[in-house]
């Protein structure tokens, strides 16, 4: 479903960043998107989406009441057109790909990576100028531990995934060796 979400969002995040680069709003853009993605992954607000009885018209009066003052005519047009396209549980990727694409404008890589253990600040220095490399950009990362991979690590950058972990060589493995 997450792969189905962010398929349909990346033509949203696409436009909304045009309409950003175009207008130099891209921090606001960046900031509407984020709030407006936390207020519809609250579970009460979450809840309501889908629901056949309350209108278009009630929910958004309900996300534009909490979010408050301060969304650009666009950012509402975008929020109105995802409620009458019944798509509004799409923003959190959207906001997502938006702020990759965010970040790969400003020339860096937003980059995450999963270790079956603790690196150290040397180790992550050394992986961060090797992807700076691969990548041809400055990398920004975000380590986070997973010790279901055994050994190695797990690079997501944007739609690339390079698994190096011994979790997912026993996968590749095990895939071979099915008949």
């Amino acid at each position: 479903m997450a792969g189905d979400s962010t398929t349909i969002a990346r033509p949203y995040a696409e436009a909304a960043f045009e309409v950003a680069q175009a207008g130099h709003t891209l921090d606001a853009w960046s900031a509407a998107l984020n709030k407006l993605a936390a207020i519809v992954a609250d579970s009460q607000v979450a809840s309501q989406i889908g629901n056949p009885n309350l209108s278009d018209s009630t929910l958004l009066d309900l996300i534009f009441g909490v979010v408050g003052e301060g969304l650009s005519v666009e950012v509402q047009n975008l929020v109105r057109l995802l409620a009458e396209n019944e798509r509004l549980s799409i923003l959190p990727d959207l906001a997502r790909l938006f702020e990759a694409r965010k970040t790969a404008a400003q020339g860096v890589r937003h980059i995450q990576v999963r270790s079956a253990y603790a690196l150290s600040d040397a180790e992550q220095e050394s992986l961060r100028s090797t992807l700076k490399r691969h990548f041809g950009a400055d990398v920004e990362l975000t380590v986070e531990d997973d010790p279901t991979l055994i050994g190695g690590l797990e690079v997501r950058a944007d739609d690339v995934v390079i698994d190096a972990s011994v979790r997912g060589r026993l996968q590749q493995l095990a895939n071979e060796l099915q008949f």
